[in-house]
């Protein structure tokens, strides 16, 4: 491993000992090996931190630490943010599966676009053995030249999508010096996809037209459907577990100030402020008017053809059986 390397993986996790090996496994085996995994287990009481620490012995490229204390699942991503080395970084989750080259594409990308600020790949959902069930095409138009189209277009376009799908750039590749002007992740209900939009105000993101991301769904995964928004906050930063008074009208006002902030602090001009003002206007007036819900447009794999290419997730993606003990 380089001194420095050009990229920096950042994974937080907390009790993740089911998919950790093979999320490993994959970020490990890419053909881009330029790159450091920072780790960051959040005080788990599961074997995550066996499984970490057998990771470290193997490959100098792993960085683990153990916090103390659980601090959340937000300061527990500025934990790792805070620890990387690299000019690009990723945040990657515990729980899913990376193509052999995504992070190869998504430096390409940047290093073909020096004006976008993230690049990723398409999305594809698999269940618990890694079988595909959904794949997305990306739908928004984040490649945008204009920060007021960017931001139209993921507070309107992606309004219908789940949250998760609709905020998996977040797990995409960024320069590091960009996301470190974003103020640090919220513990507030969706507050991934504030942190996307703040990002997509100060650059556009370009985008691989392929299946190299795979989310794995799953019943203990905090972003399922299912999840309450007191059992999501709460796993953001356990402070929050507390029951709340009218907690639909606090979740849409901590959404529509945090968009605000971001737009206050973002690099814009009069006019672009002004069109943004008005975009987050109209779009705060429709989320007030309806319960915030999150329904699927996935299209089941069986009626997509995921291609030809596709059938056989080993070839695409790297899952080994883990690190004997």
């Amino acid at each position: 491993m380089s001194a420095c390397p050009r990229v920096s993986i950042g994974l937080p996790v907390y009790n993740g000992e089911d998919y950790l090996a093979q999320s490993l496994d994959a970020l490990l085996g890419q053909t881009y090996e330029d790159l450091e995994v920072v780790i960051s287990s959040n005080a788990s009481t599961d074997g995550t931190d066996d499984i970490c620490r057998r990771y470290a012995v193997r490959d100098e490229r792993v960085r683990y630490e153990r916090l103390p204390r659980n601090v959340g699942a937000a300061a527990n991503h500025d934990v790792v943010l805070r620890r990387a080395r690299g000019e690009l970084f990723k945040w990657a989750s515990a729980d899913d599966l990376y193509a052999a080259d995504l992070v190869e594409q998504c430096v390409r990308l940047l290093d073909q676009h020096p004006d976008a600020v993230l690049a990723h790949s398409w999305t594809a959902a698999v269940d618990e053995d890694g079988t595909v069930t959904q794949a997305h095409e990306y739908p928004l138009c984040t490649a945008a030249r204009r920060a007021p189209e960017r931001l139209r277009s993921m507070l309107f376009d992606g309004d219908d999508m789940p949250g998760a799908i609709r905020a998996d750039d977040f797990y995409g590749v960024v320069r590091t010096d960009v996301l470190r002007q974003v103020p640090p992740h919220g513990s507030y209900y969706r507050a991934d996809q504030v942190f996307v939009t703040d990002l997509a105000l100060r650059g556009r993101f370009v985008q691989v037209p392929d299946w190299l991301y795979f989310r794995r769904h799953h019943a203990d995964r905090l972003s399922n459907d299912d999840t309450t928004i007191r059992e999501w906050c709460a796993g953001l930063d356990p402070r929050r577990a507390q029951g709340w008074r009218h907690p639909t009208a606090r979740l849409v006002g901590e959404l529509v100030w945090a968009y605000a902030a971001a737009l206050r602090h973002a690099p814009l001009t009069p006019a672009e402020r002004r069109e943004c003002e008005r975009h987050l206007v109209r779009w705060a007036l429709s989320r007030a008017r309806r319960r915030v819900t999150g329904r699927s447009i996935g299209v089941p794999a069986e009626e997509y053809d995921v291609a030809a290419d596709r059938r056989d997730l080993a070839r695409r993606v790297v899952v080994g059986q883990g690190v004997p003990g």
